[in-house]
C-alpha cells in the first residue's frame, strides 16, 4: 500500500468550526510535512478545500508534489454533482487518482436510483482523466445502502473509501462495516479509537487514540483487504480530542500523525 496522510490529521491546526488558529496550517505546509515524513500520498479533504485556492496555488502544490514523488488525492463533503465536477477538474490538473466523497444523512434520504443516475455522467469524466471516485462510509450513511448504490452503478471507477471507525455512528461495529465494504474498497482511512466508560457508569465516550493504542483491529482490516489492489493508498487519520492549550494540541497532532505513519509502515511491511 502507498502510505500517506489526510488533512484531518491537522483538524485543529487548519481550523475547524469555532476552533481556528491565528495562522491556520496551509495546503503547502501540509505537503512540506508529508515530504519530510516520507509520505507517498497526501489526501486533501473537505477541511482544506483546494477549490478555495487559486489556480497558481494549485499548480505550485502539484509541481512540488511531482518533484518529490508524492501523489495528491482529493476529498469533498456530501454529494453535489456540480461540486464533484469542480473537483474532477482539479483532479485532472493535479493528476489525482482518487476523489473521495463522503455521503451524509441528507444523501441517505436520496433514492438509490437518483444517486446512481447522478453518478453515471460524472464517472464518464472520471474515467477520461484517470481518476476514481471513492465514497467514504460516513457517520450517517449505512454501509449496506452504500453497497446497494455501488451495485446499481456497477462501474469500476466508483468504489469505497473505507474508514474503519466512522460507521459506529451509523450503528455498525467496525468488523461489520469492513466485511461489507472491503470488496469495493479502493482507498483506506486508518485511525484508532477507544471506548471509555464514564467514571460514574453513566454511559461511555468514544475517543481517538494513536494508531495501535486503541480498539481498531488493524490485522483484521488488512486481511479483509488482501484481494484489493496492492497499490491502494492507506491514509492515516486520527480523532485527537481538543484538550489543552492550542500550542499543545497542534504539537500533539504532529506527534500522533508521526506515530500513526510509523505504525502503518510497520503493519504493512
Amino acid at each position: 500500500m502507498k502510505i500517506g496522510l489526510g488533512t484531518y490529521c491537522f483538524r485543529w491546526s487548519i481550523g475547524h468550526k469555532d476552533r481556528v488558529p491565528e495562522k491556520p496550517m496551509t495546503a503547502m505546509e501540509i505537503l512540506d510535512f508529508a515530504i519530510a515524513e516520507g509520505c507517498a500520498v497526501v489526501q486533501y479533504a473537505d477541511n482544506l478545500p483546494l477549490d478555495k485556492l487559486s489556480c497558481e496555488e494549485i499548480d505550485a502544490l502539484a509541481k512540488k508534489a511531482r518533484q518529490n514523488n508524492v501523489v495528491l488525492e482529493l476529498g469533498t463533503q456530501s454529494f453535489n454533482a456540480s461540486q464533484v465536477r469542480v473537483y474532477l477538474d482539479i483532479a485532472k490538473r493535479i493528476d489525482a487518482p482518487i476523489l473521495r466523497i463522503a455521503l451524509d444523512g441528507e444523501d441517505a434520504a436520496t433514492s438509490i436510483e437518483d444517486l446512481a443516475a447522478a453518478f453515471k455522467p460524472l464517472l464518464v469524466i472520471a474515467r477520461e482523466i484517470g481518476c476514481k471516485i471513492a465514497i467514504e462510509n460516513h457517520f450517517n450513511y449505512p454501509s449496506q445502502q452504500m453497497v446497494t448504490l455501488l451495485e446499481a452503478v456497477n462501474d469500476d471507477h466508483l468504489g469505497v473509501c473505507l474508514d474503519v471507525a466512522n460507521s459506529i455512528c451509523a450503528k455498525e461495529w467496525p468488523e461489520e462495516t469492513i466485511k461489507l465494504l472491503a470488496p469495493f474498497t479502493i482507498n483506506l482511512h486508518l485511525k484508532d479509537y477507544d471506548i471509555i466508560p464514564d467514571f460514574y457508569g453513566a454511559g461511555f465516550t468514544i475517543s481517538g487514540r494513536p494508531l495501535g493504542q486503541g480498539r481498531t483491529d488493524i490485522d483484521f482490516t488488512l486481511n479483509a483487504l488482501k484481494a484489493q489492489p496492492k497499490d491502494m493508498s492507506l491514509i492515516v487519520e486520527h480523532w485527537l480530542p481538543y484538550e489543552g492549550t492550542p500550542g499543545e494540541i497542534y504539537q500533539r497532532e504532529i506527534d500522533w500523525t508521526r506515530e500513526n505513519l510509523r505504525v502503518a509502515r510497520e503493519v504493512t511491511a
